[in-house]
């Protein structure tokens, strides 16, 4: 490849980005170019093709997503620890922490399925490697690269030997395209689809190839023009709506005439339109005006906004005749019949419905309506940039042998997992493995650990492991094993064994030039705006009470020091929102907030008590933003609960002085 060659590449990306990102860290995505075909350029895959190519790729692809500029450059370089000699802190030094960090993730997940045990079943192993690559990654921009990365391999799988080819086409069909669909990337979940169909059914692909006259491709501008159609026809009629269409792919053509055992004969609507309104009285209006463009197939239209089925489910179905005796298949429905429809839907894989099970995939429904929120709203473009969002905020998922999803606290150790099991296995657990290797039981789990207890009939709890178990819970049931009252009248309560989440207080304090961690009781809930008293703790911690809390007497009181509050300005709000879990509750807030062009530069969510989500998000400082006016403005929103700055560590710092 010459000069001429690489900028013409640099220029076609960039050139890209900008149309959906203006604030793009352009330098950054051609340095990221440059580095990578310096040292890929000349390192070949099994299809001759050699590696920068193969990134190149991905990158392009990633840009058709609309991701940010750290994605862009880690699509462009997540090969390059692997296949050049570059060492992980030159990458941090190039670039910097966050690129590397996604990097070692990608890396980390390539071992993800050697986890469980080989010998489950086909379909649970599948659905226990697609939670596990969800729990592992933490941050969604790992998951979307590496379902790109696998799309640009599957494309050149041809070039693997043909026992690979369908290992490869059935991990593809069985862990990443439910994946894909899960979170809403549909058009790649389909190629990813097609591709493993090619290659595990060929016999049956190149058959229904062959029947389809036209190519998907052909089909899809077919589409096109009559999504343009129906446009100019709905604003004629002063209609808003949304307006996405499809070529239905092979398997898809396939999945249909399996499960409706149908002939290919007896399969018209190889096209698709989906239209979404604001009202059900738009719905309606729609009908008519698709019904008088073309006309209607009998038997075709089936209402399911007046007479929802069994699980919820409305939209409008009907089909019409289009050109040279085409059907084209059109749904239409409300904005939150679409998002019920698509976050709904209980199962695109397989799960035991237990709480545990239905809190993992709440998270990733959570995910997927800021995701659906970034791609589509056009005022999600400012916020593309420097948007991070965190899939499980301050907890962990780990996974029993089997792959069922066990959620944590965050640095939780194996005897925490242990007593969220069950507690006999808490109380007698032995030894505990993760991920196959023997680790000590005060070992800091990482999300995606597949966690081993080894139990004994006479093995029995040790006080020592109150003094590193992370969850409230484990330690009351150790105390219970080793008959610790610590709740009676005659025993004093350990004041700081149900710490409050909500405190606005700093985690960390400086006393006398040593730092201590900050510990705020649930007994009393202090907040910064109210008078309290702090003490030191036996276990090295300080520990803030109100005035009036009765635990105050609890505490020596010759270990009290003074919390001395210095102001330092920053350019950061730290807002939380507390919200009713909703349908669309956070594509909405993310929304108004990016209407009012103000700056959010990172968002976390969270599941809270009694069905709340807890959405926490770091919005910057500017001339036209008045944060009071936001917070009162947001409580407006329907199913807002509550709103508030969530701490001041980011605006003020604080010392103690002992008395």
């Amino acid at each position: 490849m010459t000069t001429i060659d690489l900028q013409q590449k640099i220029e076609e990306l960039v050139n890209k980005v900008r149309l959906y990102n203006p604030n793009a860290d352009i330098p950054l995505i051609e340095k990221a170019v440059r580095f990578s075909y310096q040292h890929l350029h000349d390192k070949k895959r099994l299809s001759d093709e050699d590696f920068f190519t193969y990134s190149y790729d991905v990158a392009m692809m990633l840009a058709d997503l609309k991701v940010g500029s750290h994605t862009l450059v880690v699509g462009l370089l997540h090969a390059i620890l692997e296949e050049s000699n570059i060492k992980p802190e030159v990458i941090e030094k190039e670039f910097d922490k966050e690129v590397l960090t996604l990097i070692e993730a990608l890396s980390r997940l390539r071992n993800v399925n050697k986890n469980f045990n080989p010998e489950a079943e086909e379909e649970r192993r599948a659905e226990n490697t697609r939670k596990i690559m969800l729990a592992s990654s933490k941050d969604i921009r790992v998951i979307i690269i590496k379902i790109v990365e696998r799309l640009a391999s599957m494309r050149t799988l041809k070039y693997l030997p043909e026992d690979m080819r369908k290992i490869v086409a059935t991990e593809t069909m069985t862990i990443y395209a439910p994946i894909a669909h899960k979170l809403g990337m549909n058009n790649i979940k389909g190629e990813l689809e097609d591709l493993s169909f090619r290659f595990l059914e060929n016999t049956q692909y190149v058959e229904l190839k062959d029947k389809v006259a036209k190519t998907r491709e052909q089909r899809e501008g077919e589409v096109d023009k009559i999504m343009e159609l129906v446009n100019d026809s709905l604003i004629k009629h002063d209609i808003k709506a949304q307006i996405s269409g499809r070529a239905k792919h092979f398997y898809s053509i396939y999945k249909k005439i399996i499960s409706e055992d149908k002939q290919f004969d007896e399969i018209y609507d190889l096209m698709a339109i989906r239209i979404i309104v604001d009202s059900v009285d738009d719905c309606y209006k729609v009908l008519g005006i698709i019904h008088s463009l073309w006309k209607p197939m009998p038997g075709r239209l089936k209402d399911y906004v007046a007479v929802p089925k069994a699980n919820g489910y409305q939209s409008l179905h009907t089909g019409v005749f289009v050109s040279h005796g085409s059907i084209l298949e059109v749904q239409i429905r409300t904005k939150d019949m679409h998002m019920a429809a698509e976050e709904g839907v209980a199962a695109h894989w397989r799960y035991k419905g237990d709480d545990k099970d239905k809190k993992f995939d709440r998270h990733i429904a959570l995910m997927k309506q800021i995701m659906d929120w970034q791609r589509y709203s056009a005022n999600a473009q400012e916020f593309i940039e420097n948007l991070k969002i965190d899939l499980f905020e301050k907890e962990i998922f780990v996974f029993t042998p089997n792959g069922d999803p066990i959620a944590l606290p965050e640095e939780a150790t194996p005897v925490d997992f242990a007593y969220a099991v069950h507690t006999d296995i808490g109380n007698h657990c032995k030894q505990a493995k993760v991920n196959g290797v023997v680790v000590t039981l005060d070992y800091t789990l990482s999300s995606g650990d597949v966690v081993d207890i080894l139990t004994q009939k006479n093995a029995a709890p040790s006080r020592s492991w109150l003094s590193f178990a992370k969850s409230a819970h484990t330690r009351t049931k150790i105390r219970a094993a080793l008959n610790i009252d610590v709740d009676t009248k005659q025993k004093k309560r350990d004041p700081v064994e149900l710490l409050d989440d909500d405190s606005d207080f700093p985690e960390e304090i400086t006393v006398e030039g040593k730092k201590y961690d900050l510990k705020i009781p649930k007994c009393c809930t202090p907040r910064q705006s109210e008078k309290t008293r702090a003490f030191k703790t036996k276990d090295g911690k300080i520990v803030v009470h109100r005035v009036d809390c009765p635990n105050v007497y609890t505490c020596d009181m010759t270990k009290e020091v003074k919390l001395l509050l210095q102001h330092v300005e920053s350019q950061i709000y730290p807002l939380r929102v507390d919200v009713k879990d909703r349908v669309g509750i956070l594509a909405e807030l993310l929304n108004y907030i990016a209407n009012e062009k103000h700056n959010v530069e990172s968002v976390n969510t969270r599941l809270g008590k009694d069905g709340r989500v807890i959405i926490t998000m770091d919005i910057r400082k500017s001339p036209v933003l008045d944060i009071h006016k936001l917070i009162q403005e947001i409580k407006n929103i329907d199913a807002v609960i509550n709103v508030f700055i969530e701490d001041e560590r980011h605006t003020n710092r604080y010392t103690t002085n002992s008395n």
